[in-house]
């Protein structure tokens, strides 16, 4: 699957540009939803990835994009559904995240996106 990081604030997928953070659940692209997640924003500094989230399950490996600098926290929560799905997460920024997908076959790639921080 073809995917770049464009600049602070936007990524490419498939010749598409996202202004905002992304899910892609076996290469279906959307519009990630962090309402669930914002509560723990002051614990974190930041708005987290967090369980209640809807997070693409789908398949043996999620790749997170942490964003440009690594920053996204990743909630203690996510990790151990993870575990108990049999669901490796590999936590990257977001720029070499993205390169990952660029070994997959749209189909396989279950990961969300983090454009900025």
């Amino acid at each position: 699957m073809k995917a770049r990081w464009i600049a602070f604030g936007e990524v490419e997928v498939e010749g598409k540009r996202y202004p905002h953070d992304i899910v892609i659940d076996a290469g279906k692209v959307s519009k990630r939803v962090k309402k669930a997640s914002k509560a723990y924003r002051a614990q974190f500094g930041h708005t987290p990835l967090s369980e209640k989230e809807r997070i693409p399950w789908g398949g043996m490996r999620l790749i997170v994009g942490t964003g440009g600098s690594g920053s996204l926290p990743i909630m203690p929560g996510v990790w151990k559904e993870a575990e108990r799905r049999g669901v490796e997460i590999v936590a990257a920024p977001t720029e070499e995240a993205l390169r990952l997908l660029g070994d997959l076959e749209a189909k396989d790639v279950h990961a969300i996106v983090h454009v900025t921080c």
